[in-house]
């Protein structure tokens, strides 16, 4: 991106309003910063440092010579065009003091555009390294802040409209993203959407397909969509669907998961997914009736389930489809499956400890509460009904606690007692641990040898 945005803010220096260069030793032509009379008259000595700092071809060179012109004629009447190019000349080896550069130009003229580009640019360029998240989002900020000027920027007098519209149309996309990403990073998705999708269709819709900034930024679009709220799941598949569509490796293999994420928590399943991802290299935007089949929605996929298997095998559906049913399906369907289940002594193995007292356990049963660490069963425990001598008790007390301290799994006896759906929790009473039995050692036999005789 940065060879592309200096070689067009380098090229929009005169276009073909600008009239003649006047050769004359003492007059100087300014380019698209002519102003009104056609040129600047200057002392021989003076014209001689300019011109030779202005003629000279390596970059480095060329910033050096500026640099000693302005030291030299600090109040040249051409100080903004000598400013103007000493950050061109400083853009190509160092954005540092091609950001100084910007500096000194903008305070001599607060509006000039191709500053506010390059300040917009390096200063985001910059971000990209920054690691410290508190740091990162004020350097992009500053970036956007430099865009928003940028934006509202209108035409010099001194320029010509041909010029002033060239540099204008270089230099949207760059503002637009740098809004767009500092949105993004803290989450304003609303803000981000806007100004990428102003981005990209500020450029002719062909550059958005060739790898870098515009394809990426089409990638960041999707994900813009994603952080809505609620997430926008048609707008993430789309955008990010054409990025993979159009991206090299590794990027395409990478991206694709997000793409298929959102198509299919909007459609349930991934089925159908390769004709959108054909369908989205064809237009940078989604067509007026683009659609995707949503999935049913849960309450219609519990009755399917209950419907769907018969009654005496309903209490020996996984644990986990049960608990879909009583947290997601209609209340006929949910007692249905609760009446299976209501005053039933079980014993469950491999309860995953979450919360842990002497007279209550909050455990993760089913594989989705395992995962994610959050109890779906709490058992409250029953006090020991046989009477132990106070250290048999006591080695008992202290067993139990290592089993079900938090983060083990251990095996637990209760009865279905009650359940609240959302969020779900299956209450057991009468719960208690079962410890693993201990083996019994097999006496050593003893081999006695023979007698003598």
């Amino acid at each position: 991106m940065k060879k592309a945005v200096v070689a067009s803010l380098l090229g929009v220096v005169s276009l073909a309003c600008v009239p003649g260069i006047v050769v004359a030793q003492t007059q100087v032509n300014l380019g698209s910063q002519q102003p009104a009379g056609g040129g600047v008259q200057m002392p021989p000595a003076e014209y001689n440092a300019y011109n030779s700092a202005i003629t000279q071809t390596d970059p480095k060179a060329k910033a050096a010579a500026l640099e000693a012109y302005l030291t030299a004629y600090a109040q040249s009447s051409v100080k903004a065009a000598v400013l103007e190019q000493l950050m061109l000349a400083y853009s190509a080896f160092d954005p540092a003091k091609t950001l100084d550069a910007a500096d000194r130009l903008l305070q001599v003229d607060p509006n000039n555009l191709r500053a506010l580009t390059f300040e917009t640019y390096f200063r985001l360029t910059g971000a990209d390294s920054i690691a410290d998240p508190t740091a990162k989002q004020a350097a992009l900020d500053k970036a956007a802040d430099y865009a928003q000027k940028g934006l509202a920027v209108t035409k010099p007098a001194e320029m010509c409209a041909a010029d002033f519209n060239t540099l204008q149309t270089q230099a949207k996309p760059v503002f637009y993203r740098a809004i767009a990403m500092a949105a993004l990073n803290k989450k304003d998705a609303a803000t981000a959407i806007t100004n990428f999708k102003q981005e990209l269709h500020s450029v002719p819709e062909a550059d958005t397909t060739k790898p870098g900034p515009l394809l990426q930024d089409t990638y960041f679009l999707g994900l813009a969509y994603l952080q809505s709220n609620p997430p926008d799941l048609l707008n993430c598949t789309w955008y990010v669907a054409r990025f993979v569509a159009f991206a090299p490796e590794p990027y395409k293999t990478q991206m694709l998961p997000t793409a298929k994420y959102c198509y299919k928590k909007y459609h349930g399943a991934d089925d159908g997914f390769d004709a959108v991802l054909a369908s989205a290299q064809k237009s940078l935007d989604p067509p007026a009736d683009f659609s995707i089949k949503p999935a049913p929605k849960p309450e219609d996929m519990a009755h399917d389930l209950v419907t769907s298997t018969p009654e005496a095998d309903l209490p020996k559906l996984a644990i986990s489809d049960r608990e879909f049913v009583l947290a997601n399906g209609k209340p006929e369907d949910a007692e249905k499956v609760w009446n299976t289940m209501k005053g039933k002594a079980v014993t469950i193995p491999d309860a995953l400890v979450i919360e842990s007292s002497p007279t209550v356990l909050k455990v993760a049963i089913s594989d989705d509460a395992v995962q994610s660490k959050t109890p779906d069963f709490t058992f409250n425990m029953k006090a020991p009904e046989e009477k132990l001598p106070p250290a048999a008790a006591k080695k008992l007390a202290d067993e139990i606690a290592a089993a079900t301290a938090v983060g083990q799994k251990v095996t637990l006896s209760g009865t279905f007692d009650s359940y609240t759906p959302k969020p779900l929790m299956i209450i057991m009473s009468d719960g208690s641990v079962v410890l693993p039995k201990k083996t019994t050692a097999k006496p050593t036999p003893t081999h006695r040898p023979a007698p003598h005789k």
